[in-house]
């Protein structure tokens, strides 16, 4: 009769984890599963790096916080400059009202990039929500059956060149958790799931985002790195990159004319950029301000603001 009452007692306690939403407050273990994989990409420290703007997240749905997407960005970018590679700036800078430059909930690329070109950027990116599910995933375990929940976030990430304004990448990428601490209703949805217990599904959107990391390095590392000249007096040419950049005082820099982007006629993939006219070279002499150097001729003439800079 006592094994009857325990078996009695572990069939409740699964139709009530089948029916209600629970929450607990212990820090959830979670495997972190990802569709879709990529090389890493490898930079020599050593390298100036490109400064890339990151455009305020958004999300396909309208019901969903915008504190969640806000956040991963946030985590977004902290992370893309704690590993050092790019320089990722915020777009507060920029001196254009963005909920102005949106088609279809969607920034319009071409004119953002144009407007932060004037900022010494590189790229800028953009991030969206596309979808959130929650659901169960049942094992078993001996004589009982362990549920685990299993999140899954769509995240999708756009890079246009600041320069020419082209669109460069767009992916959709899916990232899984799955956490057996966390129980959910057989229907739960990610928004009830969202409203109840915000904080794994917050974490579960930066990390999608933040998984994008390698592949975003990797098609910036297609392009050569390159600065602009900002401004040209007497013999001090000043340019818009400098220390932060990773400039060093004594780098030798090529001043070119613009070159063509190349596409792959078939898969339209963005191959890379080919060389400009050379027009001469610039040697660093000091910085000014956050990010520019101070440099004067090293060879060559007929230099005018805006030309582009690139590494020697």
């Amino acid at each position: 009769m006592k094994f009857n009452f325990v078996l009695s007692f572990v069939f409740l306690s699964v139709l009530t984890s089948c029916s209600i939403l629970e929450k607990d407050n212990s820090q959830p273990v979670v495997k972190k599963q990802i569709k879709e994989t990529s090389a890493q990409a490898r930079k020599d420290d050593s390298s100036p790096r490109k400064r890339v703007m990151i455009l305020p997240f958004l999300d396909e749905s309208q019901s969903r916080p915008q504190s969640l997407r806000d956040q991963a960005r946030d985590e977004f970018i902290k992370d893309c400059n704690r590993r050092g590679e790019i320089i990722a700036i915020d777009s507060r800078d920029l001196k254009l009202d963005l909920t102005k430059q949106m088609k279809s909930g969607e920034f319009i690329l071409k004119d953002v990039a144009k407007a932060a070109s004037e900022l010494g950027v590189f790229a800028v990116i953009e991030g969206k929500v596309m979808d959130l599910k929650v659901g169960r995933k049942a094992e078993s375990v001996g004589l009982f059956r362990q549920m685990e929940t299993r999140f899954d976030a769509s995240v999708r990430i756009r890079i246009a060149l600041a320069h020419t304004g082209r669109e460069i990448f767009n992916t959709v990428k899916t990232v899984t958790l799955e956490d057996a601490q966390t129980r959910v209703g057989e229907n739960a949805s990610a928004d009830k799931m969202l409203a109840t217990n915000p904080d794994v599904l917050q974490r579960l959107v930066a990390e999608a985002f933040i998984d994008f990391e390698p592949q975003i390095y990797a098609v910036l590392a297609k392009m050569n790195w390159e600065g602009r000249i900002a401004a040209i007096n007497g013999d001090r040419i000043f340019l818009n990159v400098g220390r932060l950049s990773g400039l060093q005082v004594g780098d030798l820099l090529k001043v070119a004319e613009n070159g063509d982007e190349i596409f792959d006629p078939q898969s339209g993939n963005f191959i890379g950029k080919s060389p400009g006219r050379l027009k001469g070279t610039l040697e660093v002499i000091s910085y000014f301000g956050q990010d520019g150097s101070i440099a004067i001729v090293h060879s060559g003439a007929g230099f005018k603001e805006n030309d582009r800079v690139e590494q020697y």
